[in-house]
């Protein structure tokens, strides 16, 4: 029994190696294929856009507005070009502003140029103003969604430059400014549940899961899209977004801040699967919530990957996160679960099928807040205090009266020059 444990953490590691060595090579190859099309010949050039850029990595001070970026083109013939009419932050655009996956970029290895100056922002709602001669499924004044790749120029501008692939058609039900709560969290979340986690509408129905961290963007979203393939949810927060969550359909309430958390999911049923939003300590007592020996699975988002490979290099710090990954993997195979690393995703197809259940009301955006375009630091700022009540979205550009006005009959949120969400959005009464 020993020798066939050594056997298999053997395995474990050159798996977990042969993935992270592939998911870098292929951000590499993509985003070296992104910049050749960029050297290329285009069509349907802008010119210049307004946007929100950063010349260097820091805080909030570092964000600054320009009128004289260079606007995308179609470089590519499946490139698909997007007017943006709202997009919405995420932690990572936190992490990116500071610097964190500074090394996704291959021209940092292969001694290119700056990727100076970068436009955060990964979420876009907006409508399509050119396509490649490839493109077969979107045309000029369609209304899409998209999650934008890492290694690419982000939505806090007028325009922006995605592959067909990343692009999906918007749900008819949402305005631009709720559509633009949910592309990067769905992406992420579908890829944690379904490609670590193993659920789907078809191997979900009574399964038990566990999210900790559940009232920010991708806990909100995922509390909707378990419930909506029939899984049981328990989820962790503090008592201020208990109502927020059992609004969105979670079974069971922890309140983390309580002090009792722990004790109170131990006297609970086994987890099949476990989301953590949170890390840190939580792995240290959420492991042992797992079913043993069934193929229950703890998948975390808080990953050391791009901090190990900004730190020590794509090569070094890919084998010491690697290492990491393994030591805690091994460490496992004695109690029958699996831990795994959910990474985000971008998905223009999966993004169909969530349109579907949005358009049919199995799953509500959960905007906390909107700005206009011409306050991005304090949508920063806003989304800097944490405690996350669902997203945090800009204005791009102005929608028609009509949808404003509904936008606006919500119940405000006192603070500052902070919007209301739209009152097709789930928010905390």
């Amino acid at each position: 029994q020993i020798k066939l444990l050594h056997i298999a953490s053997h395995l474990l590691l050159c798996t977990v190696l042969c993935y992270i060595f592939i998911y870098l090579w292929g951000i590499v190859m993509w985003e070296a294929c992104f910049r050749r099309h960029l050297s290329g010949s285009s069509r349907g050039t802008q010119g210049s856009m307004s946007a929100w850029v950063i010349d260097e990595y820091g805080t909030n001070a570092v964000l600054r507005y320009a009128e004289d970026v260079p606007a995308p083109a179609v470089s590519s013939p499946t490139d698909v070009l997007v007017q943006v009419c709202a997009t919405s932050l995420n932690p990572l655009d936190l992490s990116m502003r500071g610097g964190y996956g500074v090394r996704r970029d291959p021209l940092s290895l292969l001694g290119g140029s700056s990727e100076f100056p970068l436009v955060l922002g990964r979420d876009v709602s907006g409508v399509v103003v050119d396509c490649g001669v490839e493109v077969t499924h979107f045309g000029p004044g369609d209304e899409v969604w998209a999650a934008v790749p890492p290694w690419k120029q982000g939505s806090l501008a007028e325009f922006v430059s995605l592959s067909e692939y990343e692009v999906s058609h918007k749900p008819q039900s949402l305005s631009h400014i709720e559509a633009a709560s949910i592309p990067y969290v769905a992406n992420t979340a579908l890829s944690a549940l379904v490609n670590a986690g193993g659920l789907s509408l078809c191997f979900c129905v009574c399964s038990r899961v566990l999210i900790t961290g559940a009232s920010g963007g991708v806990g909100t979203f995922s509390i909707q899209l378990l419930k909506a393939w029939g899984a049981h949810v328990t989820v962790t927060c503090s008592h201020n977004a208990e109502g927020l969550v059992r609004g969105l359909g979670a079974d069971e309430v922890v309140d983390y801040t309580a002090g009792d958390a722990e004790q109170r999911l131990e006297t609970m049923d086994r987890f099949d699967v476990i989301l953590d939003n949170v890390g840190g300590e939580t792995e240290q007592w959420a492991l042992t919530l797992l079913k043993s020996w069934s193929g229950s699975k703890y998948v975390t988002l808080v990953t050391p990957l791009l901090s190990s490979t900004d730190h020590m290099g794509m090569l070094s710090g890919g084998i010491q996160a690697g290492l990491t990954v393994c030591d805690l993997s091994q460490s496992l195979l004695s109690s029958g679960v699996f831990y795994r690393w959910g990474f985000y995703a971008p998905d223009g197809p999966a993004l169909d099928d969530i349109r579907t259940l949005v358009d049919s009301g199995k799953i509500l955006p959960v905007v906390e807040a909107h700005f206009p375009f011409s306050q991005v630091p304090q949508a920063f700022l806003k989304l800097e205090q944490g405690h996350a009540r669902g997203k945090t979205v800009v204005r791009v550009t102005e929608e028609d009266s009509s949808q404003k006005d509904a936008l606006d009959l919500s119940s405000p949120i006192a603070s500052g020059d902070m919007e209301p969400p739209g009152n097709r959005s789930y928010s905390q009464q």
